[in-house]
């Protein structure tokens, strides 16, 4: 008889600890949402939607979301008459100008930047304003076609001075 009360004991403990452990989670993934879906990149967890600010005759600009979108983005188009002041609404200097602007979570994109290096900036969360490839250079994604230039992707800071994040 007391083994059967032994085991009846060690079982119930075993189902509280469980159940407590479940409860802490519910708690922990309530409190942080960030905690119960983090961002990644390559682990098959969710990117954050990509709010693309563009022209609305702008072909180069759905290029680049089409770029995005077969590397796991989902993007959400915004056709805006003001390019330029939509960049300016969102903060990114005008001087990292390119034909579209972007949020992506808490960061700006500015310009044809790669797919992989948006994917790298979530994961290594800087302390930076966002990304940014200047103009249109050919060859970067969105742009496409029988030539191509080599190109610099800047890590625009906080202060809106800049530095090289990715070379292509």
């Amino acid at each position: 008889m007391n083994t059967s009360k032994s085991n009846f004991t060690k079982a119930s403990f075993r189902d509280c600890a469980m159940l407590r452990n479940l409860a802490l989670y519910a708690v922990l993934a309530a409190a942080s949402p960030v905690m119960a879906q983090p961002i990644g990149t390559d682990s098959g967890q969710a990117l954050p939607v990509v709010e693309l600010y563009k022209s609305p005759q702008c072909g180069c600009c759905k290029a680049w979301a089409e770029h995005l979108q077969k590397n796991g983005f989902t993007v959400s188009l915004h056709d805006v008459d003001d390019v330029p002041a939509a960049r300016k609404k969102l903060g990114m200097p005008s001087r990292f100008g390119a034909c579209h602007t972007a949020k992506v979570g808490k960061y700006l994109v500015e310009g044809h930047v790669p797919a992989a290096d948006i994917k790298r900036l979530l994961k290594q969360h800087p302390k930076a304003l966002g990304l940014a490839v200047p103009s249109m250079p050919p060859g970067s994604p969105g742009m496409e076609g029988e030539r191509s230039v080599p190109y610099d992707t800047l890590l625009v800071k906080e202060d809106g001075n800049a530095k090289v994040f990715a070379r292509h």
